[in-house]
């Protein structure tokens, strides 16, 4: 496998940039915030976390690595943005759980601790890598044979265009303007295809919606925009 570091040095200026304002949960990283629990519930029902050794690839401001810390699980969380990474260091000091956050590409530690992980999170990241087929290659080489995965990101057709960028970034402004590039999202094919070539076995796609009357998140079969992927390496 690849150790070619896999980055956008515009989308972790970008990210960086906000750093300091990750838990906020009304700054620009509310949507983060808001979805938050539904992933974290639905990866915990599908893993029961509580007790297993999980790494959290592109951990940002460490949301998710603390909330499946919070479950009990044995968390690591890894990104390529140094600001970021230090919020996150820095929130333990305040939230008082244990998570070990590291500077380094999924690429690099796949080639340094293959087959370590009971279960792999990758959320809204492979949107904004260059070769997101490395980043799930790399997630499959971390888990442990029988282990999970599980990705999320945004589908490509006109209307996740229409709802995660123009009404997302600018009418109802949830996001910065900037936050995606249309280009560089997925259609749920083409990551389980990602997946299968790097010998996962797919086992469920399903979608996040919003609602913007009610201004919540819900999780269901429409995978028109937002979706997420759980995959399990073949024991």
């Amino acid at each position: 496998m690849s150790t070619t570091v896999n980055f956008d040095p515009q989308e972790l200026a970008k990210f960086g940039e906000l750093a300091h304002r990750w838990w906020d949960p009304n700054s620009e990283f509310k949507p983060l915030h808001d979805i938050n629990p539904l992933r974290l519930g639905w990866i915990d029902r599908c893993a029961r976390l509580a007790g297993k050794k999980v790494l959290d690839v592109g951990c940002g401001g460490g949301l998710l690595s603390e909330g499946m810390a919070a479950l009990g699980a044995e968390v690591m969380g890894i990104d390529l943005s140094e600001k970021p990474l230090a919020v996150a260091m820095l929130h333990l000091h305040e939230s008082g759980h244990r998570i070990d956050y590291r500077l380094v590409s999924a690429e690099a530690l796949a080639a340094e601790m293959p087959g370590c992980f009971d279960v792999v999170t990758c959320l809204e990241m492979l949107e904004h890598v260059p070769d997101p087929a490395s980043t799930v290659r790399a997630c499959a080489s971390l888990v442990k044979p029988g282990g999970q995965v599980f990705f999320s990101t945004i589908n490509r057709n006109p209307k996740a265009w229409l709802f995660a960028v123009i009404g997302a970034e600018y009418v109802l402004r949830l996001l910065p303007k900037g936050t995606h590039e249309y280009a560089k999202f997925l259609r749920p094919a083409e990551l389980a295809r990602f997946a299968r070539q790097a010998n996962l076995e797919v086992e469920e796609i399903i979608g996040m919606s919003y609602n913007p009357l009610t201004r919540t998140y819900s999780l269901g079969s429409d995978t028109s925009v937002n979706y997420l992927l759980r995959a399990r390496r073949p024991a």
